[in-house]
């Protein structure tokens, strides 16, 4: 009886672009690279600070769409705790390990 599970563990991976971007995601990346070739030819300059003015989008772009740890990537971080702050829903939190009390066997 091990081993036997319904759904695959990687199901979702498989309905996302290169198992890692939604479609929004590529979106954000090639909407921020657009920017950045604007600026590229609009900022006139060599400076350290035109050069940071011009790869600003792309770089807040890259970082949106960065997975991490135990959500999609920065971005669904950011609505989930965007949604959690602004939510008048009360979030009580109760575990799922019970400390016993009294006698211990």
């Amino acid at each position: 009886m091990m081993n036997q599970y319904l759904i695959p563990a990687n199901s979702k991976k498989g309905q996302l672009i290169f198992n890692v971007f939604r479609w929004i995601d590529l979106v954000i990346v090639l909407i921020g690279a657009l920017a950045t070739l604007i600026l590229l030819f609009a900022i006139p300059g060599q400076s350290i600070l035109a050069l940071f003015i011009k790869l600003l989008p792309i770089g807040v772009c890259v970082l949106l769409v960065m997975p991490v740890p135990y959500y999609h990537n920065v971005l669904v971080f950011l609505q989930e705790f965007y949604i959690y702050c602004t939510s008048q829903k009360r979030y009580l939190w109760r575990g799922w390990c019970a400390k016993l009390y009294g006698k211990q066997k």
